[in-house]
């Protein structure tokens, strides 16, 4: 399950961004949070703060949300370390795991925890001395603990599935499954083992399933393993067909199941077999083990479709009971589902590969085409946010390709933020997506509405761009390795950079002629864009909605500079790499930057001194 609490935009890029360096990306988040600290300092001379408005229930919540920016920075480490590799050294950020733990461990325990963090990305050495029944707090709203619930509901299949994952971990939530879980509602669990290399995730689990089966029955516990590694998304598959209940639970490995979890979501589900069903998650910190309780909240995405946890609706507060069930638009990645319903709507998508954008991809499809999803504040289930995640060091490659198969079936003209958002051209991108015949086939024939009303009725709170005509980065043509980026935002000051593909160089040009740097801001909720401005004739990236209401200069004509100043020819886009959406605008690029005066910076031409480029 990856998915990250409200957090600033450009941490979230550094998370995904998995497959290029931790240096690159801890600088990213040490920019971020000096910004945090110090956004709008240098406008505070030329005008007031920026007016905040937020829903005066919802205070509380967006509040404890931004306090778990940590645990997204937590996810910044290395690739898995292989068994028998040396432990770091005390400067990589793998040593963090003893900044709360383990002061009291010898140098060859610390030793081998560290090496097993590195491996597994959480303290699999310390799971193995904590029990595997061991309670945790009680994290649901006062009036779920004498809520009473129908005496016949269905009966429910749990999948867990799994690659080298900890064999504590993966008992524990075996273990709290079965203890936490009435014996009657429970039929099986059935464990998916997608090509493990582990040897204890043969013979010890075995022996486990061995004894666990003598004791409740034969069939209780299925093994099912795949004799090639198939990815997250067909291993929830392969659960699903192995599964005989009529209501399927799938679920991460590395999950404890709280207190009276099952009934509120078997009572929902036998209400409405087309809802699909996820609990409220918290957080079980990887190198602690303790449990964070999590802010009630619905489960949203970005434009570059990763999921994220969202303020529940305001439809939602008005209630004012917070035992309600929240609606959500879509789905973090563990959910419950009516057996044969999922199989109606299609599964998961199989053309997508290992995992990312499955879960996203499910909840708009549910949407659209009849069922609805939601959060129940009465089940709670805690889950481990990894340091660093399984199958693959660019994870962020699947979930981009995921996400534009998932764009091109489901979101009809929106399709286009995902590729902005992605910084890919809509025609000719050059990756390959595979077969969308039968994904379309599906949407045929479920007879789905259109993503507009999804949007209207669903996800209002997610931002639309309808006023991009051309996105991409800007080049500097006298050094091509040189890109218009963020920069450090203490100073809120652009810089030329070395181009390096991440978010903080993407840029948007608007009908209203103004340039926006960074990512895409997802929803209302979240800071507006970055727009660039003239401030005092010195450059700066302040919100777009703050300078255009304050009047400052943000309206700029993109043109080459030939000579002192002019207009030429348009520029190759590759020069430029800017992908125009309206085949009707008319984008110049700059062809050149200054280097002689430093800064000149007017709205009629970018012109940027190379002494503002950073080395490190």
């Amino acid at each position: 399950m990856l998915c990250t609490r409200r957090t600033k935009t450009l941490v979230s890029t550094c998370v995904i961004l998995s497959g290029l360096t931790n240096i690159v990306c801890l600088l990213y988040v040490g920019w971020i949070t000096n910004y945090v600290a110090n956004s709008g300092a240098k406008v505070a001379e030329s005008g007031a703060a920026e007016d905040r408005k937020l829903e005066e229930d919802s205070v509380g919540i967006l509040e404890r949300l931004e306090k778990l920016e940590s645990v997204v920075n937590e996810h910044i480490r290395d690739a898995p370390q292989k068994d028998g590799e040396d432990p770091p050294s005390s400067s990589d950020p793998a040593s963090s795991l003893f900044d709360r733990w383990g002061h009291d461990l010898g140098p060859e325990s610390r030793r081998v925890a560290l090496q097993k963090f590195r491996y597994y990305g959480y303290n699999s050495y310390l799971s193995d001395r904590i029990s595997l029944t061991r309670p945790i707090p009680d994290s649901r709203p006062e009036g779920c603990r004498n809520a009473s619930y129908a005496s016949e509901l269905p009966q429910l299949s749990i999948v867990f599935i799994f690659v080298n994952e900890a064999l504590s971990v993966l008992l524990r939530s075996v273990h709290t499954a079965v203890l936490r879980t009435p014996a009657h509602l429970l039929r099986e669990i059935i464990l998916v083992d997608d090509h493990s290399s582990s040897l204890e995730l043969k013979y010890h689990l075995q022996r486990f399933v061995d004894e666990t089966n003598a004791q409740h029955g034969p069939e209780f516990i299925k093994v099912v393993r795949h004799e090639r590694q198939e990815g997250l998304i067909r291993s929830r598959i392969s659960g699903w067909r192995a599964a005989t209940a009529p209501v399927v639970a799938l679920f991460d490995a590395h999950v404890e199941f709280n207190v009276g979890w099952a009934e509120p979501i078997l009572q929902r589900i036998k209400e409405d077999r087309t809802r699909v069903v996820s609990p409220s998650f918290d957080n079980i910190k990887y190198d602690t083990f303790e449990i964070e309780e999590y802010p009630l909240s619905a489960q949203g995405f970005d434009w570059e479709l990763w999921c994220r946890y969202l303020n529940p609706p305001k439809s939602w507060w008005s209630q004012k009971n917070q035992t309600a069930p929240i609606r959500s638009p879509a789905l973090i990645g563990c959910f419950v589902v009516d057996r044969d319903y999922f199989r109606e709507m299609g599964l998961l998508d199989e053309g997508m590969e290992i995992y990312g954008g499955e879960n996203v991809e499910l909840g708009i499809r549910v949407w659209q085409c009849g069922g609805s999803v939601e959060v129940l504040p009465c089940s709670r289930v805690a889950h481990i946010e990894r340091a660093h995640k399984p199958y693959t060091s660019n994870l962020t490659a699947h979930v981009r390709r995921n996400a534009l198969r998932a764009a091109e079936v489901w979101m009809d003209q929106y399709k286009s933020h995902v590729y902005m958002a992605w910084n890919v051209p809509l025609q000719n991108s050059g990756i390959d997506i595979g077969d969308l015949t039968q994904r379309k086939a599906l949407r045929s024939r479920l007879r789905c509405r259109p993503f507009s009303w999804y949007l209207a009725s669903v996800y209002p709170e997610l931002r639309y761009y309808g006023d991009i005509v051309a996105y991409g980065v800007l080049k500097n043509s006298l050094r091509d390795d040189l890109c218009l980026d963020q920069g450090q935002n203490s100073d809120n000051i652009p810089i030329m950079y070395q181009c390096h593909g991440m978010t903080p160089q993407n840029v948007y040009y608007t009908g209203s002629q103004q340039l926006r740097l960074g990512v895409l801001s997802p929803t209302i909720d979240d800071d507006d864009n970055k727009c660039l401005v003239d401030v005092n004739s010195k450059p700066r990236l302040l919100e777009c909605s703050y300078a255009a209401a304050r009047h400052l200069m943000l309206m700029w004509t993109i043109t080459q500079v030939t000579g002192d100043s002019g207009r030429g020819a348009e520029l190759p886009p590759e020069l430029g790499r800017f992908n125009v959406l309206q085949p009707d605008a008319e984008i110049f690029l700059p062809q050149r930057f200054d280097f002689s005066l430093g800064w000149r910076f007017q709205p009629s031409k970018l012109t940027f001194n190379p002494c503002a480029c950073q080395r490190l």
